[in-house]
C-alpha cells in the first residue's frame, strides 16, 4: 500500500466527535508514516487493555483488528495489559464507580486475556507488556507532577463524572488517577500511535498527549474506533446486556447472531470487525445503497467472515450450510442435544430442562409469541404434559431431541 492508502484503512471506522479532530489526527498520521518510510522503521503503536473480564466478545476485538491492520503494514505492536490500571477501573463510560479488582482477579483475567487476543493479532510480531511494571514504582512525587498537568474542572466536566456530581453521587478522587496512568503508559513506552475506542477521548488525546509533551516526548497520535452495536444494532455490544457474541461461541451460533443483526448495522460490523479494505467496504455500501444484492446475501457474507476470523474457513462454511439447512430450507439441524423426557413433565418444564429457557417467564414468553415447535406444529399452551417424544425447537436457532 501507498501511504494514502495506508492513511485510509488505518483511518477507518474512527470516529472523534469533532472533524477538526480527526483532520488533525490524519495528517499527524500521515507525517509520521512518511517519516518512518524515510527512517527506514515502523511506528510503536499499542493499546491497552484493562482485564476486567476473561471472556470476551466481538465488541472487545475492534480495537486488536486496528492492531492487526498496523502489524499488516510492518508496524511494531504491543498489547499492553493494564494490570496497574485495572486496580482504578477505567470511568470513562460508566455513570457509577467501578468496583476494584483484587491481584487474584486481575491475574487470572490477564492469563487469558492475551490469549484470546491472538485470534486477531499475529502472534510472533505482538509483544505482551504489563502496566504494573512501572505505574508501581510511581512515587508520591511522581503523581505530583502528572497531576500538576491538569485542572479539577477537565475531570468534572467529563460528562459521567458531571452526571454523578449533578445527582449527588459521589467521585473518588482515586477515579482522577486512571486517565494519569493512562497517559503515562506511553510516556513509559514512548509511543507513536495509540488506538482505543472513541470514548477514550481524554485518556489518549488530552492526557496521554499532554503529559508526553510534560517529560519531553513527541506527543503520539490517537487512532480512536467507533464503539460496534450489540446484535439490536442500537446499543454497544456488553455481556450484561445479552447483545453480545462471544468470540468462543461455537461456530454456529456466532453465525446466527451475526445473521440476527439488523440490516442497517451492517455497514459498522464491515469497517470495524471484519478484515475488509475501504474499498471492498465502498462495494458494500453501494450495493446495499442501489440494491444490487440482497441485504441477506451480504449479510451471510459478513456473518462468514466474521466466523471465519475465529474458528477458521471450514467451520465458517458448515456454519453457513448448517443456518441455510435450518433457516432457509427449514429443516431442524442433523444433530442437536438430547433431553430424556421425564414423567408427567409439563412444556414448561421440558423447555427449563433441556435448556431452552432460564425461567419459567421466558418460557411462557417464548410460548405466546409462537416460538415454540414440536415436530414443527406449534405448541400453545405451557402448564399441560409434554405431548410426546420428538424434535422440539424454541425461537430460531435452538433445537433439541426429546426422547
Amino acid at each position: 500500500m501507498n501511504i494514502d492508502e495506508q492513511v485510509e484503512l488505518l483511518m477507518q471506522g474512527t470516529e472523534y466527535g469533532d472533524e477538526d479532530l480527526k483532520k488533525a489526527m490524519t495528517a499527524e498520521l500521515r507525517a509520521r508514516l512518511v517519516e518512518a518510510a524515510k527512517e527506514g522503521r515502523g511506528l510503536r503503536v499499542y493499546c491497552g487493555y484493562d482485564p476486567r473480564t476473561s471472556d470476551l466478545h466481538v465488541g472487545h476485538t475492534i480495537t486488536m483488528r486496528k492492531l492487526r491492520q498496523f502489524q499488516d503494514l510492518g508496524h511494531e505492536v504491543t498489547f499492553l495489559i493494564g494490570t496497574g490500571t485495572s486496580m482504578i477501573g477505567d470511568p470513562s463510560d460508566k455513570d457509577k464507580l467501578r468496583a476494584v479488582l483484587s491481584k487474584e482477579e486481575t491475574e487470572y483475567n490477564a492469563r487469558t486475556y492475551a490469549e484470546q487476543a491472538f485470534t486477531i493479532l499475529d502472534r510472533e510480531k505482538t509483544k505482551i507488556r504489563f502496566n504494573h511494571e512501572w505505574l508501581l514504582d510511581l512515587k508520591l512525587a511522581d503523581m505530583i507532577k502528572l497531576g500538576s498537568a491538569f485542572t479539577i474542572q477537565q475531570f468534572i466536566s467529563r460528562e459521567n463524572f458531571k452526571l454523578r456530581w449533578e445527582k449527588g453521587d459521589p467521585v473518588y478522587l482515586h477515579e482522577t488517577f486512571y486517565a494519569l496512568m493512562q497517559g503515562y503508559d506511553a510516556v513509559a513506552m514512548n509511543t507513536d500511535v495509540q488506538v482505543g475506542g472513541s470514548d477514550q477521548l481524554f485518556n489518549i488525546i488530552t492526557a496521554g498527549r499532554k503529559l508526553q509533551e510534560l517529560y519531553g516526548e513527541r506527543p503520539q497520535i490517537g487512532i480512536l474506533v467507533s464503539i460496534l452495536p450489540g446484535t439490536d444494532g442500537v446499543v454497544r455490544m456488553s455481556k450484561s446486556l445479552g447483545n453480545h457474541i462471544p468470540i468462543h461461541a461455537l461456530p454456529g451460533d456466532m453465525y446466527g447472531k451475526v445473521m440476527s443483526i439488523p440490516d442497517i448495522a451492517m455497514p459498522a460490523y464491515f469497517k470495524l470487525a471484519t478484515r475488509y479494505t475501504p474499498s471492498q467496504i465502498r462495494e458494500i455500501e453501494a450495493a446495499l445503497k442501489n440494491n444490487s444484492r440482497h441485504p441477506r446475501d451480504i449479510k451471510m457474507e459478513l456473518a462468514r467472515e466474521i466466523v471465519e476470523i475465529f474458528h477458521g474457513k471450514a467451520a465458517a462454511q458448515e456454519a453457513e450450510e448448517g443456518f441455510k439447512r435450518v433457516f432457509q430450507e427449514r429443516e431442524a439441524p442433523e444433530e442437536m442435544p438430547e433431553f430424556q423426557l421425564p414423567q408427567g413433565a409439563t412444556v414448561v418444564d421440558v423447555l427449563l430442562g433441556a435448556g431452552l429457557a432460564s425461567s419459567k417467564s421466558e418460557a411462557r414468553r417464548l410460548i405466546e409469541q409462537k416460538g415454540v415447535r414440536l415436530d414443527g406444529k406449534t405448541l400453545e399452551h405451557g402448564d399441560v404434559p409434554f405431548p410426546h417424544p420428538g424434535v422440539l425447537q424454541a425461537g430460531k436457532r435452538k433445537f433439541v431431541r426429546v426422547k
